[in-house]
């Protein structure tokens, strides 16, 4: 059982605190920004930075992976619940939290029954596509934010876009300023000096402008009040209806966050050298959204930018985690005031500056450049979630994952295999199409497991090849080889078009044997009814050389048969 905090020592004590002032920095003023987001108070954002951030520090087993509220997530919160309820009531603000603890329940089932590999579903090109479609209706009201433009957060995106576009003439020349200023100094600042915290800097310095000028008056917007104290322990109470309404949108928050978080701590462990254990993060991330929602807060999942500045900043602890809630729970206690005059614009600011990579621009391009099939799926995910919605943008992402999936698996390597006459050189080599592997014997690779998808294609190829090899210089094919290496698996539908097979070849007279078969998948075809008294040999050269005396290759043969189905076959082609 690994210790909490582990790594953290007393020559690297310093180091952790000062990145956790720094994390302080940086997650104070994103998380308010990602409640707005979440169509809820600034509030919830911070109540995410302490008890949940204390639960996950101490359970996870990444040593770096930093807990909070993201811009996808959030979008996703308030685009799955502002489709149920109006955003800003009371309601809304109470399925937030029961979303958070279902979301907990579901990381916490996926733990315990090790389900984590679901989320591998989500390919890059998918997650590339349902971020970015996210990010892109965030970005549409950040700028209507920047701008002072008055619109429908909780809307759809065309809405948004529409009442952004025709709201351009109430620009407030102050907010543009703000804003203006506020992305100058976040992009220069993180290209020249990215260990400055420049998120806080752009917050306090607006904050002073706002304060001194009296902006508020001349109509920019400012956050307004934060309730001071801590976060009070609290239970959702909601129908059984509105409960299961919101499952599927805490489904899609799960898997999203599953993928990225056991990604991010996969990377930085492998980096590190330090374990990780994938099940016990997944039941971190569960109880860290089940305490989310008990104290006021919305769902948790991993920030990618905020272990990234951690990392750079030498921490290799979860102590600035600590470090963070902390800082956050003495700013709810004692520094509320200071959070009411921070300029709208400027929270719009620094959210969009933090959104643009998640846009995916360069990853699309990535795509396009390497597979355009690819670039196909992460385009139709990416349209899907910002003109039709989230929860429908992950419904479509899985389908183009079984469909991805099954394009692959039923199109894989089939190779007649050639020989030569030198025994020392590799069989595994694409034959010409209509020869053999040796006079009368075809020698057939399927380089993937045989089920459902491939079943029919494998057939119809070992036909093929026997039935246009019939007629090469060999004569007609006599014995039929099928190198077992790469066949791992068979379900009953493969086993069904492999018993058909075995009939075709025996009704035309040609001998089916085995070579280079796993133990495991010789028990699978004695279990299916497909192996009885075939041949089964260590190589492939052995079974040549066995079952084409005209070679000249002196081979030693090995042959078994199903009545010694415990024999370990060895050997390579």
């Amino acid at each position: 059982m690994q210790r909490p905090l582990a790594g953290l020592t007393t020559r690297n004590l310093v180091t952790e605190l000062t990145a956790g002032v720094t994390l302080i920095a940086i997650a104070i003023p994103l998380n308010i920004g990602y409640a707005q987001i979440a169509g809820l108070p600034p509030t919830a954002g911070l109540y995410a930075l302490i008890v949940p951030t204390i639960v996950y520090a101490l359970v996870v087993s990444s040593r770096q992976v930093v807990a909070s509220p993201d811009a996808a997530a959030a979008a996703l919160v308030a685009s799955s619940i502002g489709g149920l309820v109006a955003a800003g009531s009371a309601d809304y603000a109470t399925m937030a939290l029961a979303q958070a603890i279902l979301c907990g329940v579901m990381f916490a089932l996926l733990s315990v029954f090790k389900l984590g590999f679901l989320a591998n579903f989500l390919s890059k090109p998918i997650l590339v596509g349902f971020v970015g479609g996210l990010a892109l209706d965030i970005m549409v009201s950040q700028v209507a934010k920047m701008l002072g433009v008055k619109i429908d957060s909780g809307g759809e995106f065309v809405d948004k876009l529409v009442g952004l576009v025709t709201g351009l003439g109430s620009t407030n020349p102050w907010s543009l300023a703000i804003s203006a200023a506020s992305v100058a100094v976040l992009l220069l600042g993180k290209r020249f000096l990215r260990a400055v915290p420049w998120a806080l800097v752009v917050l306090v310095l607006t904050t002073v402008v706002v304060v001194v000028a009296n902006l508020d008056d001349a109509g920019v917007d400012v956050l307004g009040e934060v309730p001071a104290g801590p976060p009070a322990l609290t239970w959702p109470v909601l129908d059984w209806a509105v409960w299961a309404a919101l499952i599927p949108s805490a489904m899609a928050l799960t898997l999203v966050t599953t993928a990225e978080g056991l990604l991010v701590s996969r990377s930085y462990s492998e980096k590190h050298r330090y374990p990780f254990r994938a099940n016990r993060d997944l039941f971190a991330f569960g109880l860290a959204n089940v305490a989310a929602g008990a104290q006021g807060s919305f769902s948790v999942g991993s920030s990618t930018s905020r272990t990234a500045a951690m990392d750079q900043a030498g921490s290799r602890t979860q102590l600035p985690s600590l470090v963070l809630a902390v800082g956050t729970l003495l700013l709810l206690l004692f520094g509320t005031a200071l959070l009411a005059d921070i300029p709208s614009p400027a929270i719009g600011a620094v959210v969009g500056v933090a959104i643009i990579p998640l846009l995916g621009i360069r990853e699309f391009a990535d795509l396009w450049r390497k597979d355009r099939f690819e670039f196909l799926v992460g385009a139709v995910c990416f349209l899907v979630t910002l003109f039709v919605g989230a929860i429908p943008g992950i419904l479509v992402a899985f389908v183009l994952a079984l469909v991805n999936l099954a394009k692959r698996a039923a199109n894989p390597a089939i190779d007649v295999l050639e020989a030569t006459g030198d025994p020392a050189e590799s069989l595994l080599e694409d034959a010409p199409v209509g020869t053999t592997t040796a006079p009368g014997v075809v020698v057939v690779r399927l380089a993937a497991p045989l089920f459902f998808a491939n079943g029919s294609v494998f057939a119809e190829a070992v036909k093929r090849a026997v039935s246009s090899a019939g007629t090469a210089e060999g004569g007609p094919v006599r014995d039929v080889i099928i190198d077992m290496e790469a066949v791992t698996d068979v379900d009953v539908t493969g086993a069904e078009e492999f018993e058909a097979l075995k009939l075709w070849l025996a009704s035309g007279g040609v001998a089916l044997s085995f070579s280079r078969m796993r133990d495991p998948a010789r028990l699978r075809l004695v279990q299916l009814g497909l192996f009885h008294d075939e041949r089964v040999f260590e190589t492939n050269r052995a079974a040549i050389a066995a079952l084409s005396p005209d070679r000249s290759t002196t081979t030693a043969t090995t042959a078994t048969t199903a009545t010694d189905p415990a024999t370990t076959e060895k050997g390579t082609s």
